[in-house]
């Protein structure tokens, strides 16, 4: 997306307008609320404003009258607006992976974790959803019917503006969508970034939430990531790792200047750069020796345990 062209996201927020600031229930969002009244069908919530419906099966224990809860409020089939305890798998403006319960000719209902399920009309589909599968979607309010929507074209509500992320910077990556170049995920809920293939060492998988960090932000805004922290704070983590490893390993360990990053990501979670790196760094200190497959510790002795006959250790009979 050119970053002259104003994001969907931006677009869909200017929708609500006004009538969204003035309702101080969210439709689709947790919102803690004063218990009002009893009734036979549940509790009645209030803002101070609007009141809403707790219905009585989702009542928790013991809940009297002025007591607060935080409920998730969404609208019912016949457009009102109810609460529940439940916990939906995605609230509005936020990404989620949810599975298709069924498919009509109007569209696909998603299982989002709550009585009802949410619906992806046909023109907010990528491609024809199918019963069962799980697809990444972007949970908006309907600007026509203002009922809780979803989408799978949920790359118009990313935002291009990434001026405030910088180099380093440790985020929540949701892996989206796997791509030739590795995998394409939705970075802090709001931005995309791409993870390489050649620098991703780990089963991954789309739908896994990780801690990424920013590797680099591009001229043109693009965001490539990584899964693994650089810099020389992670290299002063990795020497205590290593030489760790070492100690607990007779001051051996089975990888060295020749090892693939496979091999040495498996083993000790880190990328075969930053791997050369501390060991370089370790070598220099003289504290190991580096061959093309292994590495030893300098001076490395193993403790030696004396094996004495029962009561050899008193042998004058004293106490």
């Amino acid at each position: 997306m050119s970053a002259s062209v104003v994001p969907e996201r931006l677009k869909y927020l200017n929708t609500l307008g006004t009538d969204a600031l003035r309702k101080m229930i969210e439709i689709g969002k947790y919102n803690e609320l004063a218990v009002k009244s009893k009734a036979a069908i549940g509790l009645f919530l209030s803002d101070g404003n609007d009141d809403v419906l707790l219905p009585v099966k989702y009542v928790p224990e013991g809940t009297a009258v002025g007591d607060t809860l935080d409920v998730f409020v969404y609208l019912d089939n016949d457009n009102r607006p109810i609460a529940t305890t439940l916990k939906p798998f995605a609230t509005v403006d936020e990404f989620a992976f949810l599975t298709v319960k069924d498919v009509n000719e109007h569209g696909a209902f998603l299982d989002w974790g709550i009585a009802k399920d949410v619906f992806v009309s046909y023109a907010e589909q990528r491609m024809e959803m199918e019963r069962g599968e799980k697809y990444l979607v972007f949970l908006f309010i309907d600007e026509f019917s203002g009922r809780i929507a979803a989408t799978t074209k949920w790359s118009k509500f990313l935002d291009d503006d990434v001026t405030g992320l910088e180099t380093g910077e440790e985020v929540q990556l949701l892996i989206a969508e796997k791509t030739d170049l590795g995998f394409k995920a939705i970075i802090n809920n709001r931005y995309e970034g791409l993870l390489y293939q050649n620098e991703i060492f780990d089963e991954i998988k789309e739908g896994d939430v990780k801690r990424g960090y920013i590797k680099q932000v591009r001229d043109d805004g693009k965001i490539d990531l990584r899964l693994f922290r650089e810099g020389y704070s992670h290299i002063e983590d990795t020497k205590l790792v290593i030489l760790q490893y070492l100690e607990s390993n007779k001051g051996v360990l089975a990888l060295g200047d020749k090892s693939s990053p496979e091999e040495i990501y498996q083993q000790l979670k880190i990328s075969k750069k930053a791997f050369k790196k501390t060991i370089g760094g370790l070598f220099r200190d003289r504290l190991i020796t580096i061959s093309d497959f292994e590495i030893k510790l300098t001076g490395f002795s193993e403790p030696r345990v004396k094996n004495q006959e029962p009561g050899a250790g008193n042998q004058d009979g004293g106490v």
